[in-house]
């Protein structure tokens, strides 16, 4: 409850108001049936005229104005409390999904996180809804209706008991099956999630295969399971209901039985009978409303345990115990001393293994290798977008985890090899870089990545709408783009993770001239497949299997690094000479 407070206090006078006029209403609806026995008794049957039937009707009137006014704020003031507490608990789990480093997001899948943030905490919204408009309402409706139906007569009451032991039983049914139900339901809700939006993503590819059917084979199975985990669970409703129903129609006639007969006798007035029917349905109604609270909570609680999954699941890269976080890197030299790494901390196998390296403030290393081999690994722990097992990664001489996670980030310039792009225009995208920028820097940088070119031969130009992922432009057009909103940070570190692998070999040349004119003080590491991308660089790592095996020039590697050899010469169609 101490982690749900904090959502509940900036809301907690329309927490505790709301219920307030739900009672008002409450004790509207008890009074009315009183009311209406004294017309029928008072007024019709002893006959004490129009004027008394007519003050009664007008004060039923009033009644119900005023709970109409009880029904109005209650409902007013839940919507108020339950969309403020669902809005402020849906930012809070947006935040802490941002804050996930990449090992934490492998967790979860993003289908999953998708639901999580709309389905399950729309059912929390729905149920503090439902809690402040019923929660009080239906046990104030059944104490108020129990009162007045012993006291209007004690003997017909005991009927009521009868059918307590049936509802009871099926309000546990409800809690004991409803429960491992729906959260089946919400786990196949995140599969069909899962599976519409990699196809949704990847429609391009589906067609170029020609995989339509499969794939609607595979979202006609998730859709599917969907239904049948719905049914499973909707099934608590289909025959725990009618059961409650019967019960409640089996004991109003139950009344009308013995208090006809009661009538008869002369014990009991049929204005009283009337009243007391209309107090047995709205202490069965109420028990209902109970039943269908219980239902719904049991769904919500499996929502409420997917979005504490994710509320509690530490961190696993935090800045909070950095020693330097007011300082960023200034030099952007780089040092990998003795690092080991893996994703799986339970494999045997290292993806990188015994890393000693450094690289100097302004110099340009490429990295090359066969995939695999621990390329994109090795770049990833200098911005902690993974942490090392073992050993350290500095820059500036100072280890990354001492450094704020934001100061770092933003020293450092990394083009990933999966590029993304945002929709909106263009010029919004490569102002991800730096959201200041000027028209003129924009325009000087996207020159520098050799964009300028193409975007100006759009009829809008910067002010191109980009789709969703920008599936508007080629991949080489993408590649271009990402570098230049990468180079819009000004970074002291650049990094092309095989960036340049959509674009022709002489646009790659001169954007490699580009950072030489441009990027002078600039670290810059770029990961390619092709040797040419990275054969003027001042040095070239060469990695197997998660280590270094060869390091210097082009020719220098050339002369020592069989594995880099071995590459050239695949590359540019040699064999490779025996040694």
């Amino acid at each position: 409850m101490k982690r749900y407070w904090k959502y509940i206090k900036p809301y907690l006078l329309a927490f505790i108001i709301g219920p307030i006029f739900m009672i008002v209403e409450v004790i509207g609806e008890v009074v009315m049936p009183l009311l209406l026995s004294k017309i029928i008794d008072n007024g019709v049957i002893d006959g004490r005229g129009v004027s008394y039937i007519i003050a009664m009707g007008v004060t039923m009137v009033f009644t119900a104005l005023f709970m109409m006014a009880g029904g109005v704020g209650g409902a007013w003031f839940a919507i108020k409390a339950a969309s403020g507490f669902a809005n402020d608990l849906r930012k809070d789990l947006f935040i802490q999904i941002q804050k996930f480093s990449f090992a934490n997001i492998d967790q979860f899948n993003t289908g999953s996180l998708i639901t999580r943030l709309t389905n399950d905490i729309t059912q929390i919204q729905n149920m503090i809804q439902m809690l402040l408009r019923m929660g009080l309402r239906a046990p104030g409706m059944l104490i108020g209706a129990l009162i007045m139906a012993f006291a209007l007569n004690f003997k017909l009451a005991l009927v009521i008991l009868c059918v307590l032991p049936l509802l009871i039983i099926a309000i546990y049914f409800i809690i004991k099956t409803g429960f491992p139900r729906f959260t089946t339901m919400q786990k196949k809700l995140d599969a069909l999630n899962v599976t519409t939006q990699e196809n949704l993503t990847n429609i391009r590819v589906v067609k170029s295969f020609v995989r339509e059917q499969h794939e609607e084979d595979k979202f006609r199975k998730a859709n599917t399971e969907l239904k049948d985990s719905t049914i499973r669970a909707m099934n608590v409703v289909i025959f725990t209901f009618p059961v409650m129903i019967m019960a409640m129609n089996i004991t109003t006639l139950a009344v009308v039985w013995f208090g006809g007969n009661q009538i008869i006798a002369g014990s009991m007035t049929p204005g009283v009978l009337t009243a007391f029917v209309n107090y047995i349905v709205q202490i069965l109604m109420s028990l209902m409303f109970v039943s269908f609270i219980i239902l719904n909570g049991s769904r919500t609680l499996a929502s409420v345990k997917r979005i504490r999954e994710v509320l509690e699941t530490e961190t696993d890269l935090t800045d909070k115990e950095a020693l330097h976080k007011h300082i960023g890197v200034q030099y952007g030299k780089i040092e990998f001393r003795e690092v080991y790494f893996k994703y799986y901390k339970n494999n045997e196998k290292w993806v990188l293994e015994n890393i000693n390296l450094v690289i100097n403030p302004g110099e340009t290393v490429g990295i090359i290798g066969s995939t695999g081999s621990g390329k994109s690994s090795l770049v990833q722990l200098i911005p902690r977008l993974y942490d090392a097992d073992r050993g350290e990664v500095l820059v500036d001489g100072v280890n990354v985890k001492d450094y704020a996670l934001k100061n770092l980030r933003d020293d450092v310039g990394i083009v990933l090899q999966k590029n993304v792009l945002f929709s909106g225009t263009i010029r919004e995208n490569l102002k991800w870089g730096d959201e200041n920028a000027s028209d003129d820097e924009v325009r000087r940088w996207a020159e520098s990545a050799q964009a300028h070119g193409f975007i100006t031969s759009f009829p809008d130009g910067y002010e191109t709408e980009l789709g969703q992922g920008g599936v508007n432009v080629s991949g080489g057009q993408k590649q271009r783009l990402c570098i230049a909103r990468a180079l819009l940070k000004k970074p002291k570190i650049l990094i092309l993770d095989d960036s340049t692998s959509a674009v022709d070999t002489a646009t790659e040349a001169r954007i490699r001239e580009s950072f030489r004119n441009e990027l002078e003080g600039t670290t810059k590491i770029i990961i390619a497949q092709r040797i040419s991308s990275v054969i003027d660089a001042d040095r070239i790592i060469v990695l197997d299997n998660g280590r270094i095996v060869g390091m210097g020039t082009h020719e220098e590697l050339m002369r020592s690094c069989e594995a880099y050899s071995e590459i050239y010469c695949s590359q540019n169609g040699r064999k490779v000479e025996a040694s």
